[in-house]
Formats: structure tokens, sequence, C-alpha cells
């Protein structure tokens, strides 16, 4: 229960701070203390595009000491736009530190 709370305070907080804006109709969100030092955008899926379908995903990414992503979990969102942000952020890579939970959003805009 008390992972639950953390997880949705944390949610909520990358809700309301920290957006950056991104290429092509999404904003991705990460600010939880883990700089990236490199983001690959999502893939607008063209299935999303024909219904105009946009959104809010969010996941946690599982983050190694080396900055690799080794896991994304998806935590809410259109399953249409999930596999995309998860596929992107699979890319992503942070500065090396501790191993860690990011909390993420991108923001699509059809």
């Amino acid at each position: 229960m008390r992972k639950s709370f953390l997880l949705m305070f944390a949610l909520a907080f990358s809700c309301c701070f920290g957006t950056a804006p991104a290429a092509h109709g999404q904003q991705p969100s990460a600010d939880n203390g883990r700089k990236v030092i490199k983001r690959v955008s999502p893939e607008y899926p063209d299935m999303a595009k024909k219904m105009n379908l946009g959104g809010t995903v969010k996941v946690i990414a599982v983050v190694a000491a080396d900055g690799n992503v080794k896991k994304v979990e998806p935590v809410g969102g259109s399953p249409l736009l999930v596999q995309a942000a998860q596929t992107a952020i699979s890319q992503w890579k942070y500065v090396a530190g501790t191993e860690s939970r990011e909390s993420i959003e991108l923001h699509f805009t059809p």
C-alpha cells in the first residue's frame, strides 16, 4: 500500500512539474533528479493518427547503474500510444548512478 502511495505521489509530482517540449507533438516529462543524456522521441503510431488519438502515457523506467534503461513498465495511457512510448524510452540513456526507477510521462497531441 505504501509503495502504491509513493508511486501515485511521484506521478502526481511529475504531472505538475518539469514538462519539456519535444518534437512531433509529444512532450516528455522526466524530472526525477536523474538527468537524461539521450532522449528518443516516440514514433506516432499510424493507427493513432487515423483515429486522431492523443493523450498522456505514464510509465516507470527501471534504469541501471550505467544509465541504460533496463525495463519500461506501463502505468497508464492508451495501448496504441503505450507501445510507442515503451519503444522510445527503452532507448533513452541517463547519467550513470545507482539503479533507479524514473517516472515518465509522454503527452501525445494529434
